[in-house]
């Protein structure tokens, strides 16, 4: 007889009751020792898609949506340099040689990559973080992944910009501007509101 699983419910619930004081990096370190196997997979999905030699491997950290304390990893590739954002940490895979050979950066969340790019000195462990965070609010991020890496990929306007014609005879429609449009509120109706922390009968 095989034994039931917890539902995700009940590990949440089981996480907020636990009084356990953890080492933030070692929690660090334990999220990422099976973090290759994810990688390689998400290589293996995109390998074929992407006509580039080289191509960016993504992990994303993301909040789900109605689990409070559960965190998802989101892994996927890019022709490009992807937008920088918190909780992102990005990869070279080159496919002459079948392997990751970089990687570009480790972002944190949005308020330690805040503090990390005020302070004056930090750890040694910590100076890499905190050049790609000081990086990002300066608005030099490309410029700085370029040189410390040594590779000329273009970002994602850039590529776009690049690719243009070829995308425009695919059927791809290029947006005219980069701004996004403004989000129209009057399609927004609640009729229920459901307290995610109260489970369902």
């Amino acid at each position: 007889m095989t034994k039931k699983r917890k539902t995700a419910g009940e590990l949440s619930n089981q996480a907020k009751s636990d009084t356990t004081k953890y080492n933030a990096l070692e929690v660090g370190h334990a999220m990422a020792d099976d973090i290759s196997v994810h990688l390689y997979e998400a290589v293996k999905t995109y390998h074929d898609m992407i006509d580039e030699n080289e191509f960016c491997v993504v992990m994303i950290v993301a909040k789900d949506p109605l689990i409070s304390n559960l965190t998802r990893r989101k892994f996927y590739c890019w022709p490009y340099l992807p937008s920088p954002r918190p909780n992102q940490a990005v990869f070279l895979y080159n496919k002459c040689l079948g392997r990751i050979t970089k990687r570009l950066w480790v972002l944190p969340s949005d308020m330690v990559m805040a503090e990390l790019a005020s302070l004056l000195t930090v750890h040694k462990q910590y100076k890499t973080m905190q050049a790609w965070a000081c990086a990002f609010f300066e608005g030099k991020f490309w410029e700085y992944i370029r040189y410390e890496s040594g590779i000329d990929m273009p970002s994602e306007h850039e590529y776009f910009l690049h690719h243009r014609e070829e995308l425009i005879k695919a059927g791809c429609k290029v947006p005219e501007s980069s701004r996004p449009d403004p989000f129209d509120f009057s399609k927004i109706q609640i009729k229920n509101i459901v307290d995610t922390q109260t489970a369902a009968v």
